[in-house]
């Protein structure tokens, strides 16, 4: 017997709607990140992205458990001597609240080329409206 794996024609991507309100960041990144490598699907391959496209709304509502959100820093280099800038969870949150998503999601999916291609499947917005109504998103609930 011979192992089937799926061409680039035969993968079916279906569309999602995972609203972020009132819901923990890490349960959102988890189910995102599964959803974008596709490991919800009996065709699923590790060498091959097979994942679904995936939209996150309300993303400026998502919660943290603990004292994270007067703990949390996000951190970026500027490429720079002395370019480390550090800003704080509620700063972020104020400023770019897509961030928040991103980079929880970013940091649950392979760190190759692969992975960079699934995060591309990714769309986050602040608020709750997306413009991806043509693709006929189905609505997915969070725990």
């Amino acid at each position: 017997m011979s192992t089937e794996f799926p061409s680039k024609n035969g993968i079916e991507r279906r569309w999602h709607v995972i609203d972020a309100q009132g819901v923990v960041l890490g349960k959102i990144a988890t189910k995102t990140a599964m959803l974008l490598m596709g490991k919800t699907k009996p065709s699923y391959t590790p060498f091959l992205d097979t994942g679904d496209h995936v939209i996150v709304i309300n993303a400026a509502k998502v919660r943290l458990s603990g004292r994270k959100e007067d703990n949390k820093v996000y951190r970026h280099f500027t490429g720079y001597p002395g370019g480390l800038v550090e800003k704080s969870f509620k700063r972020v949150r104020v400023e770019k609240p897509t961030r928040i998503v991103e980079e929880a999601v970013q940091g649950m999916l392979p760190k190759t080329k692969l992975g960079k291609q699934m995060f591309r499947k990714l769309q986050v917005y602040a608020g709750d409206r997306h413009p991806h109504a043509a693709q006929k998103p189905t609505a997915l609930t969070v725990k």
